[in-house]
C-alpha cells in the first residue's frame, strides 16, 4: 500500500488507547497505528521502531499460538513521509477526546503499524459493496480465582469485574454499575450469554461498541460520552435484520431488533472460524473452580424465582471465547501469589541489571519466549527462572483479560454464501461474518505493583461497602464446584 501517495484527508480518527492512536482509511480496509508519548518525552526513531517490532512479534509468535491463525492480525511496520504524518496529526487533533490529549502522537519517527480494519469482514476480499455491521466486545476476565494464595474468601465467590464496578462508580468513572458479568458470557449457556449481552447493551461503558460501515453508532467514545438509545440503535439495525417487513417503530420493534442482534452475536461467539486443529493437545487439571459469580444479576434473578441450580453448557473448544478463557487462566496464582515472585525477579535484577535482556523481559518475543510459557508447574523451587515464568504467564493472562473481540457481519443472499465463509441465520436475514481479536499488546512488566495495589483496593471496597449490605441468603447460593481445566496446545 503506497500510503505516501494518499491525501491525509482520506484518513480519519479511529480511536486510541493509552499507548497508541489509530486512524482508518475512508475507502480501504486498513488502519494505521501510531505510538504516543507524553509531551517532551519523545522516543528516538530507533526506540519507536523497536517498540513496534516487539508488538508485531508478540502477536505473531505468541498470541497467534494461543488464539489461532484466523483470529489474530499482527500487521506490519511501515515508514511514512514525515510531512504526511504531521499533516495527518493536525487533521485528527480536533477529533481526539480531551481526556486523551495528555499524550502526543509520534510525528518524528515516521514509523507506524499497518493493520486490517477489523470493523470490516476478514479477510477483506468481497462484499465491499454490502453494508457492514461490527460489534466490539471487551469481555474481561471470565473465571473466578482458584489459587490457594487468595487471602479473602470473597474472591472465590465474586468475580473481579463485578467487584470493580462498585469502586468505579464510587470514583465517578461510571454513573451506575453494569449488570454484565463476564462469567455469564463465558458460560456457553445461551440463556446466560443472552442476559450478559443484553446487560452490555443496557450499560455499554467501554466494554461494547457497535459500528456501521466503520462509524461508531453505539457505545462510549470516552469515559464521559456514552450513547445508549436503544430506539436509535434499532433504527440503524432494522435494515440488517428486517429488510422488508412492516416493523417500523415502537417498543416492540426495538425489542425484536435487539433480540435478533443478541442472537447473532451469541452464535458468532460460539462458532469456530479457525481452520487450525490442535495437534498435540494437553489438558492440565488445575484446581476446583466455579463457573458462576454470586454477584451476577442473572444468578440473583434465579434465586428470586426460587431456583438454585445454575446451568453451564461449556464453550466449544474451537471458539474464540474458549481460547480467550484458556489464555486468561495462565493466571494460576492470582496477583496475591504472583507478587512475591515478581519481587524475587526484581531483587535479582537489582543485583544483576545486565541480566534483564537475557531474561527477555522486554523481548524479543519469539518462539523461544513462547515455549517457556508452556511450563505449567506450580511447584516453586525457589529459583528466579520459576518466578520469571509465572510472571510472564501472568502478563499473557492480563493481556487476554483486556483484549477485544470484533464480530463483523454483512448481509448475504442464499446463493451468495459459499462454504468458505461462516454464515449465521436470523428469522428474516442471513449474515456472513468474521471474528477477530485485537488489543493484544503484552501488558507491561512494570504494571504488576499497580495491579497488586488495585486488587486490594477493589476487594476492600467491595467487602466494606457492598458485601456487608447484601442479603444473607445470597451467601448460601450455589454450593457446587466444577472442575476447571487449562488447555494449552499449538495451532
Amino acid at each position: 500500500m503506497e500510503v505516501e501517495k494518499m491525501d491525509e484527508n482520506e484518513w480519519k480518527y479511529h480511536g486510541e488507547g493509552n499507548q497508541s492512536l489509530v486512524v482508518s482509511h475512508c475507502q480501504r480496509c486498513v488502519v494505521l497505528r501510531f505510538l504516543k508519548s507524553p509531551p517532551n518525552q519523545n522516543k528516538t526513531p530507533e526506540e519507536i521502531l523497536h517498540h513496534l517490532q516487539n508488538i508485531v512479534d508478540f502477536g505473531k509468535h505468541v498470541m497467534k499460538q494461543f488464539f489461532g491463525e484466523n483470529y489474530v492480525h499482527h500487521g506490519e511496520i511501515i515508514q511514512l513521509p514525515l510531512d504526511f504524518v504531521r499533516q495527518l496529526c493536525l487533521k485528527i487533533q480536533p477529533e481526539r477526546p480531551e481526556c486523551r490529549c495528555d499524550k502526543d502522537m509520534d510525528t518524528l519517527s515516521g514509523y507506524a503499524m499497518c493493520l486490517p480494519n477489523l470493523t470490516r469482514l476478514q479477510p477483506f476480499r468481497f462484499a465491499e459493496h454490502r453494508p457492514i455491521l461490527c460489534i466490539e466486545i471487551k469481555p474481561k476476565c471470565g473465571f473466578i480465582p482458584f489459587s490457594s494464595h487468595v487471602s479473602q474468601e470473597i474472591k472465590h465467590k465474586v468475580c473481579r469485574y463485578c467487584m470493580h464496578q462498585h469502586l468505579k462508580v464510587a470514583n465517578g468513572k461510571w454513573k451506575r454499575p453494569s449488570k454484565y458479568c463476564p462469567l455469564d458470557l463465558f458460560s456457553g449457556n445461551k440463556q446466560r450469554m443472552h442476559f450478559a449481552l443484553k446487560s452490555l447493551l443496557q450499560e455499554a461503558q467501554n466494554n461494547l461498541k457497535i459500528f456501521k460501515n466503520g462509524e461508531l453508532i453505539y457505545g462510549c467514545k470516552d469515559d464521559q460520552d456514552c450513547v445508549s438509545d436503544w430506539n436509535e440503535l434499532a433504527r440503524h439495525l432494522k435494515p440488517f435484520f428486517f429488510p422488508s417487513n412492516g416493523l417500523v417503530s415502537g417498543p416492540h420493534c426495538t425489542r425484536t431488533v435487539v433480540k435478533e442482534l443478541i442472537h447473532v452475536i451469541t452464535m458468532a461467539l460460539l462458532s469456530s472460524t479457525d481452520t487450525c486443529r490442535a495437534g498435540d493437545m494437553k489438558t492440565v487439571p488445575i484446581s476446583q473452580g466455579r463457573s458462576y459469580c454470586e454477584a451476577s444479576a442473572f444468578n440473583k434473578e434465579l434465586v428470586r424465582n426460587g431456583k438454585h441450580k445454575l446451568e453451564s453448557s461449556g464453550l466449544p473448544r474451537g471458539c474464540l471465547l474458549y481460547k480467550t478463557l484458556q489464555a486468561q487462566m495462565l493466571d494460576m496464582l492470582d496477583i496475591e501469589g504472583l507478587y512475591p515472585l515478581y519481587s524475587r525477579v526484581e531483587q535479582y535484577l537489582e543485583e544483576f541489571p545486565e541480566e534483564r535482556s537475557t531474561l527477555q523481559i522486554d523481548g524479543p518475543y519469539n518462539e523461544a519466549f513462547y515455549e517457556k510459557l508452556l511450563d505449567l508447574s506450580l511447584e516453586d523451587d525457589g529459583t528466579v527462572a520459576f518466578a520469571l515464568t509465572k510472571v510472564q504467564q501472568y502478563r499473557i493472562a492480563m493481556t487476554a483479560k483486556d483484549c477485544s473481540i470484533m464480530i463483523a457481519l454483512s448481509p448475504c443472499l442464499q446463493d451468495e454464501c459459499s462454504e468458505q465463509r461462516p454464515v449465521v441465520l436470523t428469522s428474516k436475514s442471513r449474515f456472513t461474518f468474521s471474528v477477530s481479536v485485537l488489543d493484544l499488546d503484552l501488558k507491561p512488566y512494570e504494571s504488576i505493583p499497580h495491579q497488586y495495589k488495585l486488587d486490594g483496593e477493589i476487594v476492600n471496597y467491595y467487602m466494606k461497602n457492598v458485601q456487608a449490605k447484601e442479603d444473607p441468603v445470597m451467601s448460601n447460593l450455589f454450593k457446587e464446584n466444577e472442575d476447571c481445566t487449562l488447555v494449552l496446545h499449538k495451532v
